[in-house]
């Protein structure tokens, strides 16, 4: 009997998707005697003739991580969608736009003007910015069109199921593997990983108390944090009200706040603005419940990059979706 065929894909990423495939460990082993793995670019040599030549619907199921920036990256994530049955999208950035998504708060001529000519590390004395055609030595080159803006997956095709975390967990990806493998798998659009927000599952979570005052923001390196009580009670910001869990908590035991990485929980819109309004409540100082309007900006400005520690990983998922330029 024939095995089922798998592809592997990646977009707009770090890598680190593709990273917790090989943190598999032995586990890898058993996916590749269960599949036929017909696309993984980073690890073997395909060719998108290979994925051309298939039938519609021949690949069991694609795995795509990253977010679309380029037009290269949706011409090939509809070429796949022919081509799977199931598409999962692998990872936060395919998942809600990740850190590629907060390219969002600019657009290509501001990004080429800083990357190109804004750099001090940059000698680029004509000015010279990518060019999508251009003629060298009588030929013509091409490359791939730069978007203004980043989307998620489900932004440019139809998405079955849904991965988080920046990246997914090992546990959670061979969970994956095996629903799929068995048949075994909840409604279409489901993200595949608990449904409760990460502070239930924090272990922390007995030292945070009923009502939480913070009093002064503090950034990780601006204190010595205790690793054992909620960062929130230290004035640090922690996105884990607002963010599903499944992760492990692994930055949690890192002694890092948690940001944002896994997502939503089911019904939320928009993360950034549950995670804006929970931080917002418990913002105050201790024992006055009125604080004056220059009190509340002082306190609200120590609060750095709000847009990017908030909308860090979600921005393209958002109802924002992008800053209007």
């Amino acid at each position: 009997m024939a095995k089922p065929k798998v592809a592997f894909y990646w977009n707009a990423s770090c890598g680190g998707c593709e990273e917790t495939v090989i943190d598999l460990n032995e586990d890898i082993l058993k996916v590749a005697d269960a599949v036929d793995i017909v696309l993984w670019p980073v690890a073997l040599d395909f060719k998108r003739k290979d994925i051309e030549a298939l039938a519609d619907g021949e690949i069991a199921v694609s795995f795509i991580n990253g977010s679309i920036r380029l037009e290269e990256q949706e011409n090939m994530v509809k070429l796949l969608t022919q081509k799977s049955g199931l598409v999962v999208a692998f990872g936060a950035c395919a998942h809600i736009g990740g850190i590629p998504g907060l390219g969002n708060f600019w657009n290509r001529e501001t990004i080429f003007e800083r990357a190109y000519k804004g750099v001090p590390s940059v000698e680029n004395p004509e000015g010279t910015l990518p060019q999508e055609r251009t003629t060298v030595d009588g030929c013509d080159l091409t490359l791939s069109e730069f978007y203004d803006t980043v989307k998620t997956l489900n932004q440019t095709i139809d998405v079955d199921y849904y991965l988080p975390g920046c990246p997914p967990p090992p546990d959670l990806v061979m969970n994956a593997v095996n629903a799929i493998l068995q048949g075994d798998l909840p409604e279409k659009g489901a993200v595949l990983a608990p449904a409760k927000a990460l502070c239930d599952t924090c272990p922390r979570r007995d030292s945070k108390p009923e009502k939480i005052s913070i009093s002064e923001v503090k950034r990780p390196w601006e204190i010595k944090m205790d690793p054992e009580t909620c960062f929130l009670v230290q004035g640090v910001i922690c996105l884990g009200p607002a963010t599903r869990s499944g992760c492990g908590e692994t930055c949690i035991r890192a002694n890092m706040p948690c940001r944002g990485c896994f997502g939503p929980v089911d019904g939320v819109a928009d993360q950034g603005a549950r995670a804006l309004s929970a931080i917002a409540s418990i913002l105050g100082l201790e024992g006055e419940e009125n604080m004056s309007e220059e009190e509340t900006q002082k306190l609200v400005d120590q609060i750095v990059d709000p847009a990017g520690t908030f909308y860090r990983f979600g921005l393209p998922a958002s109802l924002l979706r992008r800053k209007k330029m």
